[in-house]
């Protein structure tokens, strides 16, 4: 990358940070009827679930339902897939990463704690964590290894279900066991540690959902773990390591 090409970058980042006074406000209803007209083509299932200002002049960010967020053109006949980078007084701000995070915190503030399988911090709690997980991967074995230490030093962790076979496999059928179960940490923990459980499937179990709801937040494989900001980690870490990224130790 020439000098010059990163004065330019630089130039414009700089000029979006400066200008963007509106982000995150919504659009007008005739605005985002012109998007849904022009962006949700038939056959595509390509669904818009909302849309609001955007940092860059000139551009909506639009967020499909079970889909990307894409930075799109006021008719929607041109749009970008990735992130939205700005230039802030410390340097590179991922402005796209940033409005995921507030979207992961929103749709988890709708999950019911019951609906968890929690394993709580010993003590006053400093922190948690949420994660999405699949009793046959190893590194979610290998995680749940992690999480007496994590608990001990003050971090609750949060299961949800991603059986990432999908919806009626045997997969799912042994997680929706351990959330059928009377003792729900006793049942993971020997789900976790290869050790047979009884099949117990029970009505309206929220397996399914949190499948779904992994789907929407961009989760494609686990664990998938979610901090308190609302940063997505991406794969197995270490106690130690987790709480670095927590920022506690």
């Amino acid at each position: 990358m020439t000098n010059r090409f990163m004065a330019l970058l630089l130039s414009l980042a700089t000029a979006l940070f400066v200008g963007a006074v509106s982000a995150g406000e919504p659009v007008e209803k005739a605005a985002v009827d012109k998007l849904r007209a022009t962006m949700e083509v038939p056959g595509t299932g390509m669904v818009i679930d909302t849309v609001s200002q955007s940092e860059m002049p000139g551009m909506y960010e639009v967020q499909f339902k079970n889909g990307p967020l894409v930075y799109a053109t006021k008719g929607g006949d041109f749009f970008v897939v990735g992130d939205l980078f700005t230039v802030g007084p410390k340097g590179y701000v991922n402005l796209a990463d940033m409005r995921r995070a507030e979207q992961r915190l929103e749709r988890l503030a709708d999950v019911k704690s019951s609906d968890m399988i929690v394993f709580p911090a010993q003590g006053k709690a400093r922190s948690h964590i949420t994660v999405f997980t699949d009793v046959s991967c190893f590194y979610c074995q290998k995680l749940h290894k992690e999480v007496p230490e994590l608990n001990k030093r003050g971090v609750e962790v949060r299961y949800l279900a991603y059986p990432r076979a999908g919806i009626g496999s045997p997969v799912y059928r042994q997680m929706a066991s351990a959330w059928c179960a009377d003792d729900r940490q006793a049942t993971l923990t020997k789900q976790k540690n290869r050790q047979s459980v009884p099949d117990n499937v029970c009505a309206g179990n929220p397996v399914a959902s949190q499948y779904h709801l992994a789907q929407e937040l961009g989760v494609n494989g686990t664990p998938a773990i979610v901090t308190e900001s609302g940063k997505m980690i991406p794969g197995y870490q270490s106690a130690d390591e987790l709480m670095l990224s927590l920022g506690l130790e």
